[in-house]
């Protein structure tokens, strides 16, 4: 089936393809980092390049957009960039024009003669149709999320309700269906990749309910609409969410000063504004400000982001979806999201989550009284009782107290530019491949950037990816990868690359300083880039089977695998230095710190995640009949509760959890998935070359990345491994020991 959700890929807060929370000017490089002001930096990362040339050398790789795309046409594909709308009246054309097109070829393919129905005319070219439209889809999606012109992101928002509309209504065409069905009846002989295709697409035509009456049948395809456009607006009010606070720079005693700098943060009157709703501005306040009346009013202001809309959305999302599950034959819409994952049902998912609550009730019990002492000894009160806002305050004293991390002294070693070249080398070395930077024709802000990707050994052109690394107003205000283009074989027997985005929000550089990157931020760009090269790298025929299309609970896996490479000290040591004088690296000593300082509350984090996982899965296991009647607000708080820390009065963190809109019913997969690439990252680990190894990095590429979707992905994790999976590396690595 078509999926045409509002979506991204995203770690640790926003989502993946296909399902969630999930852009126009001129280059300008000058903007990502003033380099001309930091001599000793460029020299640093001349150096980087340099290592970057020596890991990618092989064949002649060409240098320009119309060099790959004749490069690619060499090697029976086609490299086409995404065609960004300009204006309102683009946007809506380009959906008209997508529509339209796919009409005329839908109509060719159900006027087929019956007798002359084949896989190729039938599924593959269903596969390229819809995926045309899919390409259309996304290029607008983007635009909603960070177009600098809100009436171009409004337009947008509107447009792709309509693509969902004619996605969901494309599922439910009787004589597309019989078409299709027809071909499967007759059961010819395919290929697994072929017969895998057949298969799950029957299947999607059964959850979509081709199997019902007609009358029912038309309600479910109704319900289904009315919940795509509720998704997109529940999207859209987290987006358009604001929360300015201004304080005194007496009250922001503590915070950076690094953060106090940044771009329209001082105000004409003197004080200093936060807003509550971009993230790295609630992180400086949460880890660095004194007064925890601040901490508290920030937390409070980011937990009530959307709440007015979002409260009754959500209670109206969760019925529904109930109510959908039940017409279709199942229990809740747990089991209607799950029966395609890894998990395959509800329960699966729901055990899953709670005993590893239970398991780390321990560490996470430890932990939480470690953190309290320390607030206690902190304010002279014995009895002091521990808040949420005080975690991320107090973990940041801990390991500065006793590890002797400084997460803010650390920036030092993280410029951007060299961090994502860094990066870039790594990934090259260890994937086999190379990066090139070309001028884009056209982007949709300003200092983004556009890159080829080839491969280093061949110069066989792979994909392309864009960079849009800052924050702006209006801009999707997270960290993800968004697809352009997902890789398939098209209609005219080409292999069309694949085009990815990268949207994040790290420090805007200022006029005498280069964006400096707390190490989380660096764990956070290796993740996401992770997503944009299990786009690039998948090699399936059919774009129902790329990387991007694996089952939300395992799509997260390839990412948070590589979020492992930024403890490594042999890895760091590549890339990080001291921007005011490169010959400086990270001491081994704070290396081990740091892991130290991570394991020592690795339990409360992972409680956290577990939280929004139970909490999800508590929504959306409620019957039909309970779910109308149910108090959500109750449910999450409680939930949130129970698992972690009571979220503060007066709030509902539920209406900014952009994952319930889209990841519903698939939170828990950030955990599983976890587990999974805890146990991949082992590999590494026992490697003669640690996280370097190329050797290593080429099964990684073909097993797990270039796979995709073509077969089941428990079966393509184990032909990695070489071995069955085990829980024992992620217990190992949040510090429990079996």
């Amino acid at each position: 089936m078509p999926v045409l959700l509002r979506s991204s890929l995203s770690s640790k807060g926003v989502c993946r393809f296909g399902v969630v929370p999930w852009m126009l000017c001129h280059k300008s490089s000058s903007l990502i980092t003033p380099m001309n002001k930091f001599r000793a930096f460029r020299a640093f990362t001349l150096v980087v390049s340099v290592f970057v040339s020596v890991l990618t050398a092989g064949a002649a790789t060409p240098k320009t957009i119309a060099e790959f795309q004749a490069a690619a046409a060499k090697s029976g594909q086609s490299l086409t960039l995404p065609e960004y709308p300009l204006s309102p009246e683009q946007i809506k054309s380009q959906a008209d024009q997508a529509i339209k097109r796919a009409e005329t070829e839908l109509g060719k393919l159900t006027a087929e003669d019956p007798t002359r129905l084949t896989f190729a005319n039938t599924f593959v070219a269903y596969d390229a149709i819809t995926a045309r439209v899919g390409e259309t889809y996304q290029i607008i999606a983007t635009v909603a999320e960070s177009a600098l012109d809100q009436a171009m992101r409004d337009t947008a928002n509107e447009t792709t309700v309509r693509l969902q509309e004619w996605s969901v209504g494309l599922d439910y065409r009787q004589d597309i269906y019989q078409a299709l069905k027809a071909v499967a009846d007759a059961k010819p002989k395919l290929d697994a990749q072929s017969q895998r295709l057949v298969d799950e697409q029957m299947r999607a035509y059964r959850r979509a309910g081709l199997g019902l009456s007609p009358t029912e049948r038309s309600e479910v395809e109704r319900l289904r609409k009315v919940l795509a456009a509720m998704n997109t607006q529940f999207a859209i009010n987290i987006n358009e969410a604001r929360a300015p606070l201004d304080f005194t720079a007496e009250e922001l005693a503590g915070v950076p000063q690094s953060f106090l700098d940044s771009p329209g943060v001082k105000q004409p009157d003197g004080r200093y504004r936060v807003m509550a709703n971009i993230t790295w501005h609630h992180q400086a306040i949460a880890e660095s400000a004194d007064n925890a009346d601040v901490r508290r009013k920030v937390l409070t202001a980011r937990y009530n982001l959307a709440r007015d809309k979002n409260t009754p959305l959500l209670s109206k999302l969760v019925a529904l979806r109930a109510d959908i599950a039940r017409r279709l034959g199942y229990a809740s819409w747990a089991d209607y999201q799950t029966e395609t994952r890894m998990a395959k049902n509800g329960l699966t998912a729901a055990k899953f989550e709670a005993d590893l609550v239970a398991g780390l009730q321990p560490k996470f019990d430890a932990e939480m009284e470690q953190l309290r002492q320390l607030k206690a000894a902190h304010t002279g009160k014995a009895d002091a009782k521990l808040e949420l806002s005080d975690i991320a305050y107090y973990t940041n004293r801990l390991k500065k107290e006793k590890y002797s991390v400084d997460t803010e002294a650390l920036r030092v070693y993280f410029p951007y530019q060299a961090t994502l070249e860094g990066m870039f080398a790594i990934y090259q070395k260890i994937f086999g491949l190379k990066f090139t930077e070309v001028q884009a024709p056209y982007t949709w802000a300003p200092g983004i950037q556009l890159y080829m990707v080839a491969d280093a050994d061949t110069g066989t052109p792979i994909g392309a990816f864009y960079l849009d690394m800052f924050p702006r107003d209006g801009k999707f205000n997270h960290f993800a990868c968004f697809p352009q283009k997902v890789g398939g074989v098209m209609a005219d027997g080409k292999y069309d690359l694949p085009v990815a985005a990268l949207l994040c929000n790290f420090p805007a550089p200022s006029a005498d300083k280069p964006s400096l990157l707390k190490h989380s931020d660096v764990e956070t760009l290796f993740h996401e880039f992770g997503h944009v090269m299990h786009g690039m790298l998948s090699r399936s025929r059919f774009v129902a089977q790329t990387g991007f299309a694996v089952p939300q609970d395992f799509v997260e896996a390839p990412s948070q695998m590589l979020e492992y490479w930024v403890w490594d000290k042999a890895v760091l040591d590549t890339f990080a230095a001291d921007y005011r004088d490169p010959s400086k690296k990270i001491p081994a000593a704070t290396i081990d710190a740091m892991v130290a300082a991570r394991q020592a509350t690795q339990g409360y984090f992972t409680r956290r995640q577990l939280a929004i996982g139970s909490l999800d899965l508590a929504l959306h296991t409620l019957t039909a009949d309970e779910a109308w009647m149910a108090d959500i607000v109750k449910i999450v708080n409680e939930t949130t509760e129970r698992v972690t820390i009571a979220t503060p009065a007066d709030t509902f963190w539920g209406a900014y959890i952009g994952h319930l809109a889209g990841y519903d019913a698939g939170y828990y997969s950030y955990m599983w998935a976890e587990v999974i690439a805890a146990d991949m990252a082992s590999v590494f680990k026992a490697s003669p070359k640690g996280f370097l190894d190329e050797q290593v990095g080429r099964r990684l590429r073909n097993e797990i990345y270039g796979a995709g979707n073509t077969r089941d992905v428990a079966d393509s994790v184990e032909v990695f491994l070489g071995r069955p999976r085990s829980m024992q590396p992620f217990l190992e690595d949040v510090g429990i020991k079996q």
